[in-house]
């Protein structure tokens, strides 16, 4: 994943996983938005999807190498 960035390898396990918390929080609480009337905000829920499927690659790919890409 941090290739082009030159990050040395001992670092990339750390950046993985504060990545994970970020971009989990972001979908978590994109999806569980509510306003005062009880509907959903649909640029949320659109970040929200996004942060999602940058979660789960991340941690099927990097984390727990479940998937091969190429």
């Amino acid at each position: 994943m941090l290739e082009f960035l030159d990050i040395p390898a001992e670092y990339e396990t750390i950046v993985n996983y504060v990545f994970l918390g970020v971009t989990g929080f972001i979908a978590w609480h994109g999806l569980r938005f509510r306003d005062e009337d009880g509907n959903s905000d649909w640029v949320r829920l659109l970040f929200a999807c996004i942060a999602a499927v940058f979660f789960f690659g991340v941690l099927f790919q990097d984390v727990l190498g479940l998937v091969q890409v190429f």
